[in-house]
């Protein structure tokens, strides 16, 4: 049994994960429980997002998927006779082999109750690499509900023309995580400092801003975004898709960004109140409904290096290696600072950003991988280099 925390993407990944380890230590596994008590405090079940029927006959031939427990385990289970942990972080195959199966075996039902990068990056059989793709890229598909809505709204958007998706990581709840208050003013600055010390999961209390987004830790704020967008070249007609929940401040943080780029929509501008009524306070089937249209668009930019960002530009080098630009905030956070103060000019500004961002697009490559540094490497679901089909490779 496993409990999955975190928002949706990182609960996808670890889906991802606990089923390849199901199947490798040849185990039952019961449909995952979803996320309930984390800050989005969404009650989805497993089917109100993903077609659960297909999750579970897409998968017969590798691991066997039961919607709950047989009745003899259940009685086990409400008796307390099983046993509960979070498995140790990035661990490999072989710790599941020889930590987690014994326990299996032992207690009949074992209770994996965090799930958030419990699996390496790499080093890891091939066959568990490629279970990984083929659970995120076919098993998980989301309801049909979520599916035809996606489709509406990229629909409505192709009818304009091309599309950018910007995924702007600026509601209160990441600022407030990570301590990153540039552009906030003091009022904002202590409303947010008070959620952080209110949630006990967020183990950093003490966070210096000014250090932090200096380093490129911080998610870029609405007005870097339009300055940034801008000096990539991005044409300030195109239509650009709001990928993100409520952008803390919004109406003061977004009106440089909305003037640089008149055409901001969301899926909140482009369907009908009626449309999303049953999404309403739904925050993980509201992402669903991002995470479609992020993979359709024409070009994806992320500007935190979240779940969310890493997950879709994985799944875009699936489709075929789809332009996704992966942005150097801690060089851009300089820069513009530098352009802010008149050191740089327009020019300059401008075609810095364009070189430094020539090669970062989402293109073929190799995973970085840093021994002992798994944080620090790259993550395997944004570019899962073994399942992917190189461009110039015969299928």
């Amino acid at each position: 049994m496993i409990s999955c925390n975190g928002g949706l993407n990182q609960m996808r990944a670890a889906i991802c994960d606990m089923v390849a380890i199901a199947r490798f230590l040849n185990v039952t596994l019961i449909v995952p429980e979803l996320d309930k008590a984390s800050f989005w405090a969404d009650p989805s079940e497993f089917q109100d997002i993903f077609d659960i029927d297909h999750f579970i006959a897409s998968l017969r031939d590798e691991v066997r998927i039961l919607k709950e427990l047989p009745p003899r385990l259940k009685t086990r289970v409400g008796l307390g006779m099983f046993y509960s942990l979070p498995p140790v972080s990035w661990s490999n195959i072989s710790y599941y082999l020889h930590q987690i199966l014994p326990l299996v075996q032992k207690h009949k039902v074992v209770h994996l109750n965090k799930t958030d990068a419990r699996l390496a990056n790499n080093g890891l059989p091939l066959e568990i690499q490629k279970l990984r793709c083929r659970v995120n890229f076919n098993a998980l598909r989301f309801t049909s509900q979520i599916e035809e809505l996606g489709r509406r709204v990229v629909r409505i958007l192709r009818e304009k023309g091309p599309f950018l998706v910007l995924h702007l990581r600026y509601e209160m709840d990441m600022l407030a995580f990570s301590g990153c208050t540039h552009g906030c003013n003091d009022k904002e600055a202590e409303e947010l400092t008070r959620m952080r010390y209110a949630y006990p999961w967020w183990k950093e209390k003490i966070i210096d801003s000014k250090v932090k987004r200096r380093e490129g830790l911080c998610p870029l704020t609405p007005e870097e975004t339009a300055l940034i967008l801008s000096a990539l070249g991005i044409d300030r007609n195109v239509q650009i898709y709001i990928a993100a929940g409520q952008i803390y401040g919004e109406e003061r943080r977004m009106a440089t960004l909305a003037a640089a780029f008149p055409n901001l929509v969301r899926k909140e501008t482009l369907l009908e109140p009626s449309d999303l009524r049953f999404f309403q306070n739904h925050t993980s089937q509201m992402a669903a409904l991002d995470y479609l249209v992020s993979l359709e668009s024409d070009i994806f930019v992320p500007t935190y290096d979240g779940n969310m960002a890493k997950v879709v530009e994985g799944h875009r080098r699936f489709l075929g290696f789809k332009k996704t630009i992966q942005l150097d905030r801690r060089l851009l956070v300089n820069l513009v600072d530098e352009y802010k103060n008149g050191s740089l000019s327009w020019d300059e500004f401008s075609s810095t950003v364009k070189e430094a961002h020539a090669y970062r697009v989402g293109s073929p490559s190799r995973r970085v991988v840093i021994p002992d540094r798994p944080k620090e490497e790259d993550y395997f679901y944004s570019n899962p280099h073994e399942c992917l089909q190189l461009l110039d490779e015969p299928l």
